[in-house]
């Protein structure tokens, strides 16, 4: 106002009519205060109300004017010295002068105020999202962020509530101005929670003490309140993430527009910030899942026999692709007296993790049980008590084939529990299927039989597989079926075993293309 003062000042060198503005309120004179002047000021003992020009106050000494657009402000002039002027005239002449200067004057502060206001409001804004883009979990910056927007706005209290979905309720993850021990959650169901409402209405809301009726929120409602809900919003709608909760304002004062927006602007970016730390957390957990998988899937493929360590007694190929990481296919190798060579096949009911437990437990016991019993119904009996109690509490069966090769003797005797891919190819080339005489292994508590067929030394072929083979699907949705397998083994039948295999997986590759498994595939060929 240097301007003004400096007019009010020629004003008065020139006229010698002392000249003052004055601000104050309306209704008490008394309690104005002077602003700007110049001369010997004396306050006028009456104001006008309506800005009607000039009116003599004071004796006729004194002209006071209302300026024009302004709800508290008034010019006044006189007494003259040096005897009589013409106030009238004068007053009118610097009337329109002072009132401009003054508006201009107020709008040019009432900007600085409104930009010192939002620069403040811009740089919590820009605060918050450096602390929001340093830290992964909200929890970490809650008391940082309602610290720094609390102070913005002047609230002693407040609170950061998010919502818990298994409990249905909003819990603080951080307050100010409340004691820890005073934190309480809050139902989003309670109907006299001003908390609540926000969160299940998504709008913003400004209430009184009196409008909070719920116990679980009368630690935060103590004056008037602000609450902002704190929502997600994506392409595919919004979700209500939880509630920024302030109260208390220092000044008094009620919470203003700008306070509202600068709230529901924080709540944004703090909705926003939960949504990424859940996913950042829901990545982690998934590529540590990944990891753990690929370790399980690594420590179930070393539980498998190598083939080759029964080079000496047959000539054997195997593989095992699991649907997932880890599955519930799987083969065992034995290495038996009297120039014996035992082989098993298995499937267990589903796969997955539980499928791949039960299938290591399986080839455990059979490790043991193979060295013990000659006869395969004996030795999957004996398998069936060691796995009973683990088959009955996850509720899965496994199928079995276990055939024992004897070179001496010439035979194949086997026992197989509802394993329906199990055939026996003779030298020229005719096979017969290896039929399942029991039901799956923990069906029945009733010991497997067993059966003896003739073997022809290094010409017959053993061929086990699992259904993850028969029943691949190509994109079309058509089965590979069993017939294109047994076409394979038979066209190249005195090929060695390992070019046997590959020959039946290339089928597989050609019909399947890029189609995802549906099942874990296990193939084994044994020729002795």
């Amino acid at each position: 106002m240097k301007d003004l003062q400096a007019v009010l000042a020629a004003f008065y060198d020139a006229t010698q009519c002392p000249v003052a503005v004055w601000m104050g309120d309306e209704k008490n004179p008394a309690a104005l205060a002077t602003a700007i002047s110049a001369g010997t000021v004396l306050a006028p003992d009456a104001l006008p109300e309506t800005e009607q020009g000039p009116v003599a106050t004071n004796g006729g000494e004194i002209l006071t004017a209302r300026l024009a657009g302004l709800k508290r402000a008034w010019m006044t002039m006189g007494p003259c010295e040096g005897g009589s002027r013409p106030l009238e005239r004068n007053a009118k002449l610097l009337l329109p002068v002072v009132n401009q200067m003054l508006r201009t004057g107020l709008e040019m502060e009432h900007t600085a105020a409104e930009l010192a206001g939002r620069y403040e409001e811009i740089s919590l804004l820009y605060t918050i999202s450096e602390i929001l883009g340093r830290t992964v979990a909200l929890e970490e910056a809650a008391k940082t962020i309602l610290t720094e927007l609390s102070q913005t706005v002047g609230a002693r209290r407040g609170a950061i509530l998010l919502y818990d979905r298994p409990t249905t309720m909003l819990y603080a993850v951080a307050a100010i101005g409340i004691e820890q021990a005073q934190l309480t959650s809050i139902p989003i169901n309670d109907m006299g929670s001003v908390a609540a409402r926000v969160f299940r209405t998504r709008h913003l809301a400004i209430a009184d003490a009196s409008e909070s009726t719920s116990e679980h929120e009368a630690i935060y409602s103590r004056d008037t309140m602000l609450a902002a809900p704190i929502i997600w919003t994506s392409s595919t709608g919004s979700l209500p993430l939880g509630v920024v909760i302030l109260s208390e304002r220092e000044t008094g004062q009620p919470f203003s527009a700008g306070d509202q927006k600068l709230v529901a602007a924080i709540a944004t970016q703090i909705g926003i910030a939960i949504q990424n730390s859940r996913l950042v957390r829901a990545s982690m957990d998934q590529q540590r899942l990944q990891q753990e998988m690929l370790l399980a899937h690594d420590l179930q493929m070393k539980l498998l026999p190598r083939p080759a360590s029964l080079s000496a007694d047959a000539e054997i190929a195997a593989r095992v692709v699991p649907a997932e990481s880890v599955g519930g296919d799987f083969y065992h190798l034995f290495r038996l007296g009297n120039a014996s060579t035992g082989v098993m096949i298995g499937d267990v009911s589903s796969h997955g993790y539980r499928a791949a437990l039960i299938m290591a437990l399986t080839m455990s016991a059979a490790s043991i049980h193979a060295q013990i019993h000659s006869d395969p119904g004996a030795m999957l009996g004996a398998l069936l008590g060691s796995v009973r109690d683990e088959l009955t509490t996850t509720e899965m069966f496994v199928s079995l084939f276990y055939g024992v090769v004897n070179r001496k003797r010439s035979v194949l005797n086997y026992a197989n529990t509802g394993h329906p891919h199990a055939f026996l190819f003779a030298p020229d080339g005719k096979y017969e299927r290896l039929p399942a005489l029991d039901p799956p292994l923990g069906m029945v508590d009733e010991p497997p039989h067993a059966k003896s067929l003739p073997w022809h030394p290094r010409e017959s072929l053993l061929l086990l597989f699992t259904d993850g083979i028969s029943d691949a699907r190509n994109a079309k949705g058509d089965k590979l079926g069993e017939q294109r397998v047994l076409d394979a083994v038979r066209k190249n039948r005195k090929e060695p075993v390992d070019t046997i295999l590959e020959k039946v997986f290339e089928s597989l590759r050609r019909f399947t293309g890029r189609t995802p498994l549906r099942d874990d595939q296990t193939l084994v060929i044994l020729r002795a």
